[in-house]
């Protein structure tokens, strides 16, 4: 690979955003029934007996707002609660309703006990967002029709659905909405034992012989997050088939990874390049998130979700009541030495919401 080849292939390889090969493939590695949903166990029982407890008495799931970095399967989880309330699923996001209509027009399509899936629901417009309230609350949608002093106020009854909402920035989503659902739950990253398991099951699905070192290998490198685990799994398979003997196993899986320069702590080149100007251009912080998204080169956004929350579990990055902090294990990671800060070698509490 040369020029900007490399670094196209390493934002694709490890982000947590999907794209379209990840669109084509994702829903055949999907999980159908809770039973199957690996990880997230303590919001897999919860929403288990949620679920059960709605059957028996015969109504409508309550709302539920699932939130968490991208690519942890909050997307899977809507699927999984429609087929397990025996629903239908009709799923949108809020970039594409625009309008009030727009999501009028669904609402008045639902049939009873419907699971209406919204993606990235903290972009949806005020304007659209007030006529969810009733629906949601009451079940009923207020409608004006005309214009001017001809305007006349319609309600018109909507059977009782189910929304799930889905959102990577929970801290957008305005009080009002946030109020409405009745289940909220956090996804958290993954850990490599989860992610091994989740590998293994992938690779039997796309029929990709795999040991468990072989997905060992490709887990630890998978910043806790499936939909990336999945996606290095594809690439290390294409590089088993054509330079192994098909298998993938650590060896091969290693040299695979290190081919793309995914490094033994599933870093790539973005992440370096934040530690390494934290370090080298703000002394190792503390510094602002807009600064150091600039000095990087990067939108705020992909920084705090996609790059941060990976590097503050790992011990690499502090987020600090000042800004970001990189630590003494950043130091060492990029072979600078380490800080004279002895506040820098602390790791974030277990226990301390990282975004």
């Amino acid at each position: 690979m040369a020029g900007s080849g490399v670094d196209e292939v390493e934002r694709n390889v490890l982000s947590a955003a999907q794209d379209a090969d990840d669109r084509r493939v994702e829903p055949s590695l999907r999980p159908q029934r809770l039973a199957d949903y690996l990880g997230q166990e303590k919001i897999v029982k919860l929403l288990d007996v949620y679920m059960r407890a709605a059957r028996q008495r015969g109504e409508a799931l309550d709302h539920v707002l699932l939130f968490g970095p991208p690519g942890l399967g909050k997307t899977t989880l809507a699927h999984i609660i429609a087929r397990e309330m025996g629903s239908a699923l009709r799923a949108t996001s809020g970039p594409v309703l625009e309008r009030a209509g727009d999501l009028a027009a669904i609402l008045t399509n639902l049939e009873p006990g419907d699971v209406l899936f919204i993606d990235e629901i903290h972009r949806l417009g005020p304007t659209v967002e007030e006529i969810l309230y009733p629906a949601l609350e009451d079940f009923q949608l207020d409608l004006v029709i005309g214009q001017g002093p001809m305007a006349k106020s319609m309600r018109i009854d909507l059977p009782r659905f189910t929304l799930v909402g889905a959102t990577t920035r929970a801290g957008m989503i305005t009080a009002p909405l946030q109020a409405r659902f009745g289940i909220v739950h956090r996804l958290d990253l993954y850990d490599s034992d989860v992610l091994t398991r989740i590998l293994q099951r992938s690779a039997d699905v796309l029929e990709a012989p795999i040991d468990e070192g072989g997905a060992n290998e490709i887990a630890r490198r998978s910043r806790g997050t499936p939909r990336i685990a999945n996606r290095l799994l594809r690439r290390v398979r294409d590089y088993a088939q054509i330079e192994a003997d098909g298998r993938v196993d650590r060896t091969t899986a290693t040299e695979a990874l290190e081919q793309l320069e995914v490094d033994d702590h599933g870093l790539d080149e973005i992440d370096r390049k934040i530690m390494r100007i934290l370090i080298e251009q703000y002394g190792g912080g503390p510094a602002g998130l807009k600064a150091l998204a600039a000095s990087v080169g990067e939108d705020q956004g992909t920084i705090e979700d996609n790059y941060e929350p990976y590097l503050v579990q790992q011990g690499f990055l502090q987020r600090t009541s000042r800004g970001r902090e990189a630590t003494n294990k950043a130091y060492g990671h990029l072979g600078l030495g380490c800080s004279d800060d002895p506040s820098k070698n602390k790791r974030p509490s277990k226990n301390k919401r990282l975004f």
